[in-house]
């Protein structure tokens, strides 16, 4: 069914417009008039693809704002309201102008018939696969407060962990940055003004120096075909990483990097553990969750071993057997859902699972700053060594010359 963009006015007189889908431009207008909105313009877009203008694509919804709708639509819900008085009551509260829209294309969709999931569904950037079958499943089981509620706690402690990886890394960074850049000007624009000095004194320069000073003659004359040069490099790169065998050899160089592999398998593993308690204990069935955790995973190893135990469950199988096959999970974690399946308690295993391993990535980025630090900061003071030992030894043959 094809896709129309539209324009209308509503009864009093507030301009609207959306998407929707429609057999025909007649039908959708017929759908409009129904829902109370006077069309002005309808045309059908590019192969079903949403025209977003340039203001819209710099406008980003956050996940705070997703958070704080899912929270509000649960209470609401939960408060006796309809979706349609939830959402119209929301939209008129969020600041963000393009969620604003969304949501207010989502509400007309609802009321030209389309379910709240479904509803969703059009929006895949927005709204992600795991939320939509969570709402789906809410749907079916009349939970949706519950389920708005339980996914709201699950993106905001993905968040968290998320936040907590990146402040680790932030002051780390930030001296790496700012090291290159003052070895990049001293290279650059100091260098060149001693070498002429020695030069007059006719002193010889030494290996380490005339290395320093070819690379900021290099920097200076080529500076932007190095530029170039990097920017292919780091095309060619994406490029490849974006492909099957660039993301599987990627990752899986990730897993076995000292120090840093540990904590990306406890990150997987937590949210692997997270995701599937979540979609278990929302309704959703185990293939169907295990397919969406096959994208949530963020690592194309796990994602291969999760599509295997996917097939294994579908032929009859219990979960913790092939993650065993696997030897990408630890022990633990497998004898800890192979007591949830025997108890019935898989969800709540999951759970404890994600809570012992979220503690375990807090310790490790602790333990990961505590050695990235030192190391930056051994690696730059080696670097400005070899700089002023360029700049010295000169000087000191010169001291010589002239003694």
């Amino acid at each position: 069914m094809p896709s129309y963009l539209y324009k209308a006015r509503d009864e009093t007189g507030k301009p609207v417009k959306g998407t929707m889908e429609a057999a025909s431009r007649e039908e959708l207008a017929e759908k409009l008039r129904k829902m109370g909105y006077m069309p002005s313009n309808i045309r059908e877009t590019l192969s079903g693809i949403k025209l977003e203008t340039f203001s819209d694509r710099l406008q980003r919804i956050k996940v705070e704002n997703i958070i704080i709708f899912n929270l509000q639509l649960a209470n609401m819900i939960d408060s006796g309201l309809t979706i349609l008085s939830s959402l119209d009551t929301i939209s008129k509260q969020i600041e963000n102008k393009k969620l604003k829209e969304v949501i207010g294309e989502v509400s007309r969709s609802i009321e030209a018939g389309s379910t709240f999931s479904d509803a969703l569904a059009k929006h895949p950037r927005i709204f992600s696969k795991l939320f939509i079958n969570m709402v789906r499943a809410g749907e079916a089981s009349g939970n949706l407060d519950t389920v708005l509620k339980r996914f709201s706690i699950y993106v905001e402690q993905q968040e968290d962990l998320r936040q907590q990886i990146r402040s680790a890394l932030f002051y780390p960074v930030i001296l790496l940055i700012a090291g290159i850049a003052v070895i990049i000007f001293i290279v650059s624009f100091v260098m060149p003004k001693f070498v002429d000095i020695f030069a007059r004194a006719n002193v010889a320069l030494p290996l380490p120096t005339q290395i320093l000073y070819g690379v900021g003659v290099a920097l200076k004359k080529f500076w932007y075909l190095i530029i170039l040069a990097s920017g292919v490099i780091l095309f060619a790169i994406k490029t490849y990483l974006r492909s099957e065998a660039g993301r599987l050899q990627c990752d899986q160089l990730k897993l076995k990097v000292p120090v840093i592999g540990p904590l990306v398998r406890k990150v997987i593993v937590s949210r692997f553990s997270r995701t599937l308690a979540t979609l278990v204990d929302s309704g959703v069935p185990i293939l169907q969750s295990l397919d969406i955790i096959r994208d949530v995973v963020g690592n194309e190893v796990f994602s291969r071993v999760v599509k295997n135990v996917c097939d294994s469950v579908e032929q009859g199988q219990k979960l913790a057997q092939p993650l065993k096959i696997s030897e990408e999970f630890p022990a633990d974690t497998i004898q800890m859902i192979s007591v949830g399946e025997e108890t019935g308690k898989l969800g709540n295993m999951l759970n404890k699972i994600a809570d012992f391993y979220d503690t375990a990535v807090g310790y490790s980025v602790k333990k990961l700053t505590a050695l990235v630090e030192p190391v930056f900061i051994i690696i730059m003071g080696a670097m400005v060594g070899f700089i002023m030992a360029s700049m010295l030894l000169p000087i000191f043959d010169m001291v010589k010359t002239i003694g």
